[in-house]
This record gives C-alpha cells, sequence and structure tokens, in this order.
C-alpha cells in the first residue's frame, strides 16, 4: 500500500482515499446529508449550565471565584489551555494522516472541530461521526476545487465513513489499555471516591471491565474477523424490542465489515503512527483536568489526580445525554470533589474545565460550520 496518495481519477469521479477507498462508497451527491438543530445546541447548554447550578446551590460560598484567582497559577492554567490546543493538533493531525494526506493538516484540524462539536450535541447512541464523516466529505470538496493546483480529488462519504471508523478504532484501543491502568492503581489507591460507596466502587469497576472486553472485541473483529460482529448484532437484535431495528444494523454492519478488510491491508507502521497521535489526543484529554486542578492546589497527589481524571473521562462515555452533559458535570464533583481544598472551589475549577473542554468546541463547531456553509455557497455561486 503506498504511503503517498493515489493520483485522482478523472474528473467525472471523485479520487479514493488513498490506501482507505471503501468499496462501498458512493458520490457526495449531498442527500441525507446529516443535519443539526438549534434545539439539539440549546440541550446539552441547558443539561450542563443546570448540573452547575444544581452544584453551585449546595456549595456555593461568597468570595469562590476570587479565591479561585487568588489562587491560581497563571503558567500551569496556560498549560490547560495547551492541553486543549494539543488535542485538536493532534486529533487533526491524525484525521488527516489516516486519509492518506487526502486532507490537509488545516482541514484535518477543521474536521476534529467538527467532530468534538458534533459529539457534543449529538445524543451519544448516535455521537458525531455520522454528521463528520459528512464534513469530510464536503470539506475536501470544497478544498479540491480551491486548491485545483494540488489535483487532490474529493473523498466520498464512504471513503470518509472508512476514515472515520479507523479513528473510533484507535480511540477503542486506548480505552482498553487505559483500564488496566486504572484497575491496578486501585489496587494501590483510591481511583474511585469513597463518596461513590461500594456500590458505586463494584458498579465502576464492573463497567472497566466491560468496557475493555467491548473495546477488544471491537478491536480483534474490525481488524481480524469482523463477520463476528454480525453475528453478535444478528443474535442481539433477534430480542422483541430490538427486533424492528435488525435489518438496519445488518446493513450498517455489511459497509462496516467493507471498511474492516481495507484496514487489514494496512502496512504496520500506519497503525502505529496512528497510534501515536491517538495518544497525543487522549493525552491531552486526560491532562486538562489535571492542569486546571493544580493550577490552583499545588500539594495535590498529582499521581491520584492523573488515575482520577483518567477514571472519570472513560466513565462519561458512558452518559446518554449529549456530549455527556450534565452527567460529566456531576463525575467532575465526584471524582475531585475530594481533593480540592474546599467544596467551594468546586463551581470555578468545574467551570473553567468545561470551558475549555466543552464549551468552546460548541464556538468553534458553530463557527466552522457557519463558514463551511458560506464557502460551499461560493463555489456554486462561482
Amino acid at each position: 500500500m503506498p504511503d503517498a496518495p493515489l493520483h485522482p481519477e478523472p474528473e467525472s469521479a471523485p479520487a479514493p482515499v488513498a490506501g482507505l477507498h471503501d468499496p462501498s462508497s458512493h458520490l457526495d451527491d449531498g442527500r441525507g446529508a446529516p443535519t443539526f438543530s438549534l434545539r439539539g445546541l440549546i440541550l446539552p447548554l441547558a443539561l450542563g449550565l443546570g448540573v452547575l447550578a444544581i452544584i453551585a446551590w449546595f456549595t456555593w460560598d461568597e468570595g469562590a471565584f476570587s479565591q479561585f484567582i487568588d489562587a491560581v497559577n497563571p503558567w500551569i492554567m496556560l498549560a490547560a489551555v495547551g492541553m486543549t490546543v494539543a488535542r485538536v493538533v493532534f486529533g487533526g493531525w491524525r484525521i488527516s494522516f489516516v486519509s492518506r494526506h487526502s486532507l490537509g493538516f488545516k482541514a484535518g484540524v477543521r474536521c476534529q472541530l467538527m467532530w468534538d462539536f458534533a459529539s457534543n450535541i449529538a445524543p451519544s447512541f448516535v455521537g458525531g461521526a455520522p454528521l463528520t464523516a459528512y464534513y469530510i466529505s464536503r470539506e475536501s470538496r470544497v478544498t479540491s476545487m480551491e486548491t485545483k493546483a494540488s489535483r487532490k480529488g474529493p473523498i466520498a462519504i464512504g471513503d470518509a465513513s472508512a476514515v472515520m471508523t479507523y479513528v473510533m478504532l484507535l480511540d477503542q484501543v486506548w480505552f482498553a489499555l487505559s483500564v488496566p491502568v486504572i484497575l491496578i492503581a486501585s489496587l494501590s489507591m483510591d481511583v474511585i471516591p469513597d463518596a461513590a460507596g461500594r456500590l458505586g466502587l463494584w458498579t465502576a469497576m464492573i463497567y472497566f471491565v466491560i468496557l475493555m472486553g467491548y473495546a477488544g472485541v471491537f478491536a480483534y473483529a474490525t481488524l481480524f474477523r469482523p463477520e463476528l460482529l454480525s453475528r453478535i448484532a444478528s443474535g442481539l437484535f433477534r430480542i422483541p424490542f430490538l427486533k424492528r431495528f435488525r435489518s438496519g444494523v445488518l446493513s450498517e454492519l455489511e459497509q462496516f465489515a467493507a471498511r474492516a478488510s481495507v484496514l487489514r491491508r494496512q502496512k504496520m507502521d500506519f497503525f502505529l503512527r496512528g497510534f501515536l497521535l491517538t495518544t497525543g489526543t487522549w493525552l491531552a484529554r486526560y491532562f486538562l483536568a489535571v492542569l486546571v486542578i493544580w493550577s490552583f492546589v499545588p500539594d495535590v497527589d498529582t499521581v491520584l489526580l492523573i488515575m482520577r481524571s483518567i477514571a472519570q473521562t472513560i466513565s462519561s462515555l458512558i452518559m446518554p445525554t449529549p456530549g455527556g452533559a450534565g452527567g460529566i458535570e456531576g463525575l467532575y464533583a465526584l471524582f475531585f470533589g475530594d481533593l480540592l481544598p474546599s467544596a467551594s472551589l468546586i463551581v470555578p475549577s468545574l467551570l473553567t474545565w468545561r470551558i475549555l473542554g466543552y464549551y468552546i468546541f460548541l464556538v468553534f463547531g458553530v463557527s466552522i460550520a457557519t463558514r463551511h456553509l458560506q464557502r460551499t455557497s461560493k463555489k456554486r455561486e462561482e
């Protein structure tokens, strides 16, 4: 498999993504495009701010924000901002790399920002991948028209879905490797806070083990036996209340199998580089909370803080609300509350963390979506 993109096909058909061409892909004709609504933006904002208000009700202390600001080390907080930047840079670099640079670095960054935005407004069971795959296809089409001299063709929807399939696979592998770290650390420190109780402790442990098993099965099936997922889904969706979803799920898994066969033909360095970029992306996510708290609690148990940040991030994956809004705020208070010198500091630090790791991506997402529509409209007029 060549490392450089293939030369584009004739102008009548989009050029395939080199090394990641999906046999089931089709031309992006704009029909059936994923969309998002204003309601989808307002709901997570209301949930997140609502839970934040509830936490503030029980922990509020006059002068808490002043105390927080006075205690913050500006250099460490600047490093926290750097984690937000690193998360986007590594994520965009990863998308660009997986597309075999059919998307340039800047386009990859825009796609990563769109993915974060879509994930924050879409229900967790849907995720941001469908809208991101569509955006990747449309972004590559606009970019190819703006840079005709590069001779890069646009990416079809199926190829964009193949890119997202591999990126999500990398995330699953990272989750599977993170879980043993949490379980081993739990033997010598309180990774799951005492406030969760014994029931919460065992529930978390069972969840972590299930997640590790799921991620392992997903990775194994994707790379070696994609038919395994079809068998599991076929049996699972015979259950009466799930039966009506069976045909749609099996149809999607057929396309997934085609994309998986493409991934299996990649060279080992392709997986290694992709995994290293994924490592950068997720370390930046984990260390955002660590640096925010460390900036005003210099004597915090850093190792315990890192372990809890990993556990809190992985726990947030099952939140049913868009972007985990509401639930993630509660998890922050649970995992980090007893590490702070005062309960009144939960809200200021939580708000800072959510601004850097959540709200800023809503702003960027709306901006990018608006700019993309303007660029697309301009090109159509030309």
